[in-house]
C-alpha cells in the first residue's frame, strides 16, 4: 500500500497539481460556475412545473394543470423563467467564459465577456427557409399566407425569414462553439491588450470611458478574425455553420462517448484520486463534468420541460452530470456520508467517532470537507481502498439502473447541497424509484467501508499500550485528524 501511494505522489500528484492550476482550465470551471444562478432558477422553473404539471397525471386521470386556475399562471410563469435561463445557457456561458478568461489574464472582464459572446453569436444562422408542395390550398388561405410575407399557391408554400436566432442555437448544442470560438476571439482580445495595442484617452477622462475606448482595437480585431474564419468555412462547407458542423463531428460522437460504461468509470476514479491527494476533483474535472455530461443534463432538462419524461426517454441522455450526485457523490465525493454512518455505529476510535460527529450534519447537505480533511481521507492509506472501490460500485448500480430502464434519468438540475434522497427523487423527475437505487448504492458503499472502519479500531492509540506520541510513520495511518 505505501508503494502504491508513493507511486501516485511521484507520478499523479504533479500532474493534478498542474492542470488544477492552469490558467485556462480554472477559468472554464469558473465560467461554468458563474452559469449557476441562472441555471439553478432556470430549474426551479422545470422542477416546479414537473410537480404541477407532469406528475400528477401519473396518479389522477384527467389532470390537466394547464386548466386549473392559479396552477396553470404558475405553470406559464415558470415557462417564462426557462426561456430566459436553460433555454438560453449556451449564451449565458459564453459570456462567463469570456469573462473570465479575461479575468485571469487581468484585463477587462467586462469586454472580455462581449467579446467572447459577440463572437459567437456572428456564426450563428440568422436565416430559414423551407417550402411544401402537394398541397391543396383554397384562395383564402393563400391569400392569407401571402399577407404574412411567405409564398403561396394552390399547390404549396415557400416560407423564408430573416432574423431568428433558434434557441437550438443557444441552449446547451452552443456550449462547445462557446467553448471554441469565445476562447480564441478572447484570447485575441487578451492578447492585443496585454501587448497595450489600445487607444489611449487622457486622465481627465472617466475610468469607464477609458476601459471601453481601450478595449475597441482589441476587440475589433478578435471579431474581425472570427469574422474571417466563417466566411473562408462558409465557401468550404456551404451547407452548414459552423456550429452545426462541429455539433455533428465533434459534440454529438463526445456526448456519445461520455455515455459508456468505461468513460463513467473513468471520471469516477479520477475524481477520488485527485480527492485523496487533497485537490478538488469535481473542479478540476469540471471540463469534462460540465462541458460534456453538464451540456448533456442541460439537454435533458429541455426536453423534459418541452415534453415530459417521454421526451427524454426518447431522444435524451441515460447518464449525465447530476447523475453522479444522485447515485454516487452522496454527502460528496465518495459517497462520504456513508463512511460517517459507518463510523457512527462501529468505530471504537474517538478521534474517528468525534470527526464523524461533527461531520454529520453538514454530510447531510453533501459538504464533506470535515470528514476529507478532519479524519482524514486525504493521504489516509488506510481509506485509499475504500474510498476509490465504494464510488465505482455506487456508479455502476447507478448506471445499470438507468440504463435497464428501473429508474428514470436525471432530467432536472437540484442545487448540490439536497440531502441524498431527495435529490435523486426530484433530479428524476420525482421518480419514486429513484431513492430506492440511492439506498442500493449506500447499502453496498456501506458493506465495502464497514471492514475498514472495523480495522481502525485496531490501530486505535487508546486501545494498545504503545505511548500516544506515535512517529511520523505511525501518525500518517492512525491518528491522523
Amino acid at each position: 500500500m505505501n508503494f502504491l501511494i508513493t507511486l501516485l505522489e511521484k507520478y499523479f500528484l504533479p500532474i493534478a497539481g498542474k492542470i488544477g492550476g492552469q490558467k485556462h482550465l480554472v477559468a472554464l470551471r469558473d465560467a461554468f460556475v458563474g452559469t449557476i444562478p441562472a441555471t439553478m432558477a432556470g430549474s426551479v422553473a422545470v422542477m416546479l412545473n414537473a410537480l404541477l404539471r407532469d406528475l400528477p397525471p401519473q396518479f389522477f386521470d384527467g389532470y390537466d394543470g394547464n386548466t386549473i386556475p392559479i396552477i396553470k399562471d404558475i405553470i406559464a410563469i415558470n415557462g417564462f423563467i426557462w426561456n430566459g435561463t436553460l433555454a438560453i445557457a449556451g449564451l449565458i456561458f459564453v459570456f462567463s467564459w469570456g469573462f473570465n478568461l479575461a479575468k485571469a489574464y487581468g484585463v477587462n472582464e467586462l469586454s472580455g465577456g462581449i467579446v467572447s459572446t459577440a463572437a459567437s453569436i456572428a456564426g450563428i444562422t440568422f436565416s430559414f427557409s423551407g417550402s411544401i408542395t402537394g398541397l391543396n390550398l383554397n384562395q383564402e388561405t393563400v391569400d392569407s399566407i401571402n399577407n404574412a410575407g411567405w409564398a403561396a399557391t394552390s399547390e404549396g408554400i415557400t416560407a423564408a425569414g430573416w432574423g431568428w436566432l433558434p434557441l437550438s442555437n443557444l441552449d446547451a448544442n452552443f456550449f462547445f462553439t462557446a467553448m471554441i470560438i469565445g476562447f480564441v476571439a478572447t484570447m485575441i482580445y487578451v492578447k492585443l491588450m496585454l501587448k497595450d495595442i489600445t487607444i489611449k484617452l487622457p486622465e481627465s477622462v472617466p475610468p469607464a470611458i477609458s476601459k471601453a475606448f481601450a478595449a475597441i482595437i482589441p476587440a475589433t480585431v478578435a471579431l474581425y478574425v472570427v469574422g474571417l474564419f466563417y466566411y473562408v468555412f462558409s465557401k468550404l462547407v456551404p451547407d452548414l455553420t459552423f456550429l452545426q458542423w462541429l455539433q455533428e463531428t465533434i459534440a454529438l460522437p463526445l456526448l456519445g462517448l461520455s455515455q459508456g460504461f468505461g468513460a463513467v468509470i473513468l471520471v469516477t476514479l479520477f475524481v477520488q484520486l485527485f480527492w485523496f491527494f487533497g485537490i478538488h476533483g469535481p473542479n478540476v474535472l469540471a471540463p469534462i463534468l460540465e462541458g460534456v455530461f453538464g451540456v448533456a443534463q442541460l439537454e435533458n432538462v429541455n426536453l423534459f420541460q418541452q415534453g415530459g419524461m417521454d421526451a427524454v426517454l426518447e431522444s435524451g441522455y441515460m447518464w449525465v452530470r447530476g447523475s453522479f450526485d444522485a447515485y454516487v457523490w452522496y454527502g460528496g465525493s465518495g459517497g462520504t456520508i456513508i463512511l460517517i454512518i459507518a463510523l457512527l455505529l462501529f468505530s471504537k476510535r474517538k478521534d474517528y467517532r468525534t470527526i464523524a460527529n461533527l461531520s454529520v450534519g453538514p454530510g447531510i447537505f453533501n459538504i464533506n470537507e470535515p470528514i476529507m480533511f478532519g479524519l482524514p481521507i486525504v493521504l489516509n492509506p488506510l481509506m485509499f481502498i475504500p474510498f476509490l472501490i465504494a464510488p465505482v460500485v455506487s456508479v455502476a448500480i447507478g448506471y445499470f439502473a438507468t440504463i435497464l430502464g428501473l429508474v428514470a434519468p436525471v432530467s432536472v438540475v437540484v442545487a448540490w447541497v439536497t440531502p441524498p434522497f431527495l435529490f435523486s427523487y426530484l433530479a428524476t423527475g420525482a421518480d419514486w424509484r429513484a431513492p430506492i437505487v440511492t439506498l442500493v448504492a449506500m447499502v453496498a458503499s456501506f458493506l465495502i467501508w464497514l471492514p475498514f472502519v472495523i480495522s481502525a479500531n485496531k490501530m486505535d492509540p487508546d486501545l494498545t499500550k504503545e505511548d500516544p506520541v506515535v512517529d511520523s510513520e505511525s501518525d500518517n495511518n492512525s491518528i491522523q485528524g
